[in-house]
């Protein structure tokens, strides 16, 4: 089904009003059942909540413990924290409720949300469990719950209950409009259509909001600001065309041209008869990352996915044909690595594992929108179960897709006595670390992956564990892995300790997301694919961009195309759309010599022009640049 402006606006209004739903019955729940008002920003004491059962005394406190460390970082405040906590229940409730519906369009999960309580699979589920559960209501609440407790194990950053974004759920009545909502006809086909989760992502924030952000400011005030006023989603040709001529154009060069994509890949721009001079040794398929650093819904990836699984499986015959020692494991590789046909046992072995490594081990995101991280692994994950339903393995079969490589850029926790306790309880040494690290961090939010934290590493390294001289060698990455692992693994049992409240266990979720956090920006990347955000700076992080990039100042843009050269290895490839200014406005001159001409080579532009991203007031352009060698 083609997603055209009649299809679009459907799926606009159905958002609308879910979302519109479900944030008053948050704020009702939050005023009339846990004292916590968002409009007044007050907050009633604990012990004042006499009308509340044990159930709802505890999700009391566990909300104000998300209060209390939202409040803690700098320039909060109640109100807005509160406001906060609505929009999160409501769009992780929307996430998921579309979520199992797509699953169920996919033929991955029983009918569970559509035709709401009579679901088969809810109907299955109350004849099992009898009038043991109580009301229909409150039966398929329970029913959905398990569902949720089942699938955290692959999606916890959605499906989890006990996350900070998933305490609340909606009362009967309003989860009755919402079930009518999305089992409305005009939306049902669109359940199965991959690129539906983004439009979702993309219109729970409507027009008018961007609209009253840009009108009340030039430049993003906050980071949800900048993420709101910059959310813009691209459309599939143009995803296409910069995947083909980075990711494609890569496998197709080091394959010296014998690859399907030469035929499969609509827009990879090849010549009739080019071959390539093959490479001496092809790069083993588990060793080639691609980042999206700007993430949104994913998209990049989910096309880049359909690549990777013809990569893997080229690989394999590749491997039969000249034998196990053909891959380069070396390059972005891992000690661990061993040659495909060592690994698996049969090539049927080896095929029912890719869609896990894909996830696991190719395809990067980073977001500053918590959303886009939840939206993210749910597009990814739901693209590798498609992967295992089309090759006839069964649900029960499948392995478990861990944690995956999308990160949100939140905020360092910032509760001064929690730091301190965790800090108590390390070598003086490594807590000292964490606390220069938490310092680095601090800017996350708004800069995401521009924040060059590698860089300042290794002067942290040698200043805390002692000098090595030279550049960030071998000796001061193993001192940092090491003292991650053991950072990692304090803050993992800090979160777990009986003793530790909630506000406690949001500490350390925060500083372990701050940790991948740093190992993106130390990672070295193939493709770098993305649609990066655009226009004025931040007042907020103006200065600290202006002196990390001064050749990329006058615009985002500028300066995610920078950042995107500094984390790609020689001859990888970086595709941006953006707008298509940045190529002719004299503004831009010191960026267009220094950084796309002397930090790379151009390879192929689409002049696009208007009406490309929707709602975009840009003329775009689409361009492929490749790393200097």
């Amino acid at each position: 089904m083609a997603f055209d402006q009649n299809t679009r606006n459907r799926l606009q209004r159905f958002v609308t009003e879910a979302r519109r739903a479900l944030e008053e019955e948050f704020a009702r729940q939050l005023q009339n059942d846990y004292g916590m008002d968002p409009v007044s920003g007050t907050v009633a004491p604990l012990d004042s909540l006499r009308h509340t059962n044990d159930q709802q005394r505890e999700t009391a406190r566990i909300l104000r413990d998300t209060l209390a460390h939202y409040c803690a970082s700098p320039d909060t405040d109640r109100k807005s924290e509160l406001d906060r906590i609505v929009r999160e229940q409501a769009f992780t409730v929307l996430n998921r409720l579309a979520a199992l519906r797509m699953a169920e369009a996919r033929g991955l999960l029983i009918e569970s949300v559509g035709n709401g309580y009579q679901a088969k699979g809810f109907q299955l589920y109350s004849r099992l469990a009898g009038a043991g559960l109580g009301e229909t209501g409150d039966a398929y609440r329970v029913y959905l719950h398990s569902i949720f407790d089942e699938l955290s194990q692959d999606l916890p950053g959605l499906f989890d209950r006990f996350s900070p974004q998933g305490r609340l759920f909606p009362r009967e009545a309003a989860l009755i409009q919402i079930l009518d909502l999305i089992n409305q006809g005009e939306i049902d086909a669109l359940w199965a259509e991959d690129e539906t989760i983004g439009w979702v992502y993309q219109y729970f924030n409507s027009k008018e909001e961007r609209k009253a952000m840009r009108d009340a400011s030039q430049a993003p005030r906050n980071s949800r600001e900048l993420a709101v006023r910059n959310q813009f989603f691209t459309p599939r040709y143009v995803v296409e065309f910069l995947v083909d001529n980075t990711l494609g154009r890569l496998w197709f060069n080091w394959t010296g041209g014998q690859t399907v994509f030469r035929d499969r890949c609509q827009y990879l721009l090849v010549k009739p008869d080019e071959q390539p001079e093959t490479a001496k040794r092809l790069r083993d398929p588990r060793t080639i990352k691609l980042i999206d650093p700007a993430c949104g819904s994913m998209h990049f990836g989910l096309y880049a996915f359909d690549l990777y699984l013809e990569i893997y499986r080229e690989a394999w015959d590749w491997e039969q044909a000249h034998g196990p020692g053909c891959l380069d494991m070396e390059i972005g590789g891992s000690p661990d690595l061993k040659p495909l046909s060592q690994t698996y046992a049969d090539q049927a072995t080896f095929l029912h594992a890719i869609p896990k490594l894909i996830i696991e081990r190719n395809i990067y995101g980073v977001d500053i929108d918590p959303r886009a991280a939840q939206i993210a692994s749910l597009a990814l994950w739901l693209r590798a179960q498609r992967a295992w339903h089309d090759a006839g393995v069964k649900a029960k079969d499948r392995p478990r897709v861990g944690r995956g490589n999308v990160v949100a850029a939140v905020a360092p926790p910032g509760e001064v006595d929690l730091r301190k306790r965790f800090m108590e309880e390390l070598n003086p040494l490594d807590a000292e670390l964490f606390e220069q690290t938490l310092f680095l961090l601090k800017g996350l939010p708004e800069l995401g992956v521009l924040l060059q934290v590698e860089k300042e590493l290794p002067s942290l390294i040698r200043k805390i564990y002692g000098e090595h001289g030279g550049l960030f060698k071998e000796e001061d990455m193993a001192r940092w892995q090491q003292a991650e692992v053991r950072l990692r693994q304090a803050l993992t049992d800090y979160a777990r300790e009986a003793r530790s409240t909630y506000q406690g266990r949001l500490f350390a979720e925060d500083a372990l997301q701050g940790l991948r956090m740093i190992d993106h920006c130390r990672e070295v990347f193939d493709v770098v694919a993305m649609n990066p955000p655009f226009g004025a700076l931040a007042e907020s992080t103006k200065a600290a961009l202006v002196e990390a990039y001064p050749n990329s100042r006058s615009d985002l843009l500028a300066i995610f195309v920078e950042r995107g050269l500094q984390l790609a290895r020689p001859t990888a490839r970086i595709g941006a759309i953006t707008s298509r200014t940045c190529f002719f406005l004299s503004s831009f001159r010191n960026w267009r010599e220094e950084v796309v001409l002397g930090m790379a080579r151009p390879e192929v532009m689409a002049d696009l022009g208007h009406g490309v991203m929707d709602d975009a007031m840009v003329e775009a352009a689409a361009y492929v640049l490749e790393r200097a060698a």
